[in-house]
């Protein structure tokens, strides 16, 4: 019986392999016995049980929905929604431009999810299809140092929430949170609160991914009920009368002022989600059809990052009547609330989503990057811990205080984000039209699809330099000349923009990718 669901990937004949069968809507692809029975010809140079297909995936809407309340509850995402009014933009202007910005991180979530789903492999598996079974390290590597150093950041980020929360019960360990009496730049108690902290995150990753989506699925939820309860707690403090929605210093922008900086407002919702999208085929990979992701992210990303925002603009609104001041950081709050209770479960919450969000953001993908060069040497649990100790080792909490060094560091590397999505579904959507040969993928054979030319896919390598080398100078030379900075805020999108086009030229130019010829499609 023929089907042509919009999800569906052929049957592909591979000429190594057997065909090998993608997944139609619904299915596991590939099958557990196949899966089983392909086993010993793959090259152990690219293959360990984390990196292989699926046997079953098995995480519905909600999973996928829980992973983005944990990626938009946290503190940097509260802060994110309430910092948009300090561009001059009203109360309507603000939420446009958080609605538009979310529907295009939705639409690309969508793009980058679906050739993990199918496949069911992770993210640096699927770019050895576009860049080649050894080219796919340089994704890898640049994603994996990426999330290092942001996992550092996050990681320091919430330790200081808890150093308030800790400072709020024991006040006698204060003379522990004065930096001169530290070493290499942080506190007695700010190490005690980053080691708690990064001890945690390691025991939650440690027990695998279902040990990881308990956790998920639990904290995004918690959230919820303690933002919900805070909002309701100063409302009715301060009065609704005493409640301005609009939180912009000063006079609003007049209409036609406001656009250009609307569409810098949507760019940098776009910009905090570019981390997520990149990784979320990680994710995407578990989930048991492709309706599922996509039902998850409606839910997940413009349903509840808008009545996140709204309760965050009402509870930041609240805190001027209540506090006499505008306090946009979350664990501030609750630390100046009386009632010791609220304190620490208004507190402990949001270092707990905080961590969630560092767990599924900067955590897992590169355990997936860091086991992907080695597979045989390095399993995800260890790439991950690669990545906790490298996190150390760049004591973030120097160089994240300094504009300069990250401008340098995080503003290169994170300018590389943009180029590696849209080659990714360039290569996927354009010039393979959404066919993969997934055991070629697993194959060091110079008779694979997927070796190209020694391994590397030298159109993959020279697109991420025509995109990657402007997006990195959108980034450094506004610093470096002071003019024109507002065109850093549009750096992922001229990467994006500029990989996908360079790619899609070269592939056309000079075909290095044979997307084949397909049997027909036949439901599973």
């Amino acid at each position: 019986m023929n089907s042509t669901p919009d999800t569906v990937v052929q049957p592909l004949k591979s000429p190594l392999n057997s065909p090998v069968t993608l997944a139609a809507e619904g299915t596991a692809a590939p099958s557990s016995d196949d899966a089983a029975a392909r086993q010993p010809d793959r090259d152990p140079r690219l293959s360990n049980k984390d990196l292989d297909p699926l046997k079953q995936q098995k995480w519905g809407s909600y999973n996928i929905f829980a992973f983005w309340m944990s990626d938009v509850h946290s503190v940097g995402g509260y802060v994110t929604a309430g910092s948009l009014f300090a561009l001059g933009l009203a109360s309507w202007q603000v939420l446009v431009s958080l609605i538009v910005g979310i529907l295009i991180v939705q639409f690309f979530c969508n793009l980058v999810a679906k050739p993990s789903q199918v496949t069911g492999v992770p993210y640096p598996v699927v770019n050895r299809a576009i860049f080649g079974v050894r080219g796919a390290n340089i994704p890898a590597v640049i994603r994996g140092l990426i999330a290092i150093a942001w996992y550092g950041v996050q990681t320091y980020l919430a330790s200081q929430s808890l150093v308030i929360v800790m400072l709020k019960f024991w006040p006698q360990l204060a003379p522990l949170a004065v930096n001169e009496h530290g070493f290499l730049g942080l506190s007695p108690l700010g190490y005690v609160a980053y080691a708690l902290l990064w001890v945690a995150q390691g025991l939650v990753f440690w027990r695998g991914m279902e040990a990881i989506k308990r956790f998920v699925d639990w904290a995004g939820p918690a959230v919820y009920v303690v933002m919900i309860l805070l909002a309701v707690y100063l409302v009715s403090k301060a009065g609704w009368d005493h409640v301005s929605l609009n939180l912009s210093a000063g006079k609003p922008l007049d209409f036609g002022a406001s656009i250009p900086v609307m569409i810098s407002a949507v760019a940098l919702v776009v910009s905090y989600f570019s981390g997520p999208m990149l990784n979320f085929g990680d994710f995407s990979r578990y989930a048991k059809s492709f309706k599922a992701v996509k039902k998850g992210n409606l839910l997940g990303l413009p349903v509840n990052f808008l009545f996140f925002s709204l309760l965050t603009v009402l509870t930041a609104s609240a805190t001027v009547p209540v506090f006499g001041e505008l306090i946009t950081d979350p664990i501030e709050t609750v630390s100046r609330i009386d009632a010791p209770f609220a304190t620490i479960l208004g507190g402990l919450t949001f270092v707990i989503a905080t961590v969630g969000i560092n767990i599924v953001a900067n955590f897992i993908s590169p355990a997936f990057d860091f086991s992907h060069v080695n597979p045989q040497k390095i399993s995800w649990r260890m790439g991950g811990m690669i990545a906790a100790v490298g996190s150390v080792i760049l004591t973030p909490w120097n160089w994240y205080s300094n504009a300069t060094a990250i401008q340098w560091s995080l503003g290169i590397l994170g300018a590389l984000i943009g180029p590696l999505f849209g080659i990714l579904i360039a290569g996927y959507f354009v010039v393979s039209k959404q066919r993969i040969w997934v055991e070629d993928m697993y194959t060091m054979s110079p008779k694979g699809r997927y070796w190209f030319v020694n391994g590397v896919n030298p159109n993959a390598v020279a697109a991420t330099l025509i995109s990657g080398l402007p997006a990195i100078a959108s980034v450094i030379l506004p610093t470096i000349l002071g003019q024109a900075q507002w065109i850093s805020d549009y750096s992922w999108f001229i990467g994006c923009g500029l990989g996908f086009v360079a790619f899609t030229a070269l592939e056309r130019s000079r075909p290095r990718i044979q997307a084949g010829e397909p049997e027909p499609a036949t439901a599973a």
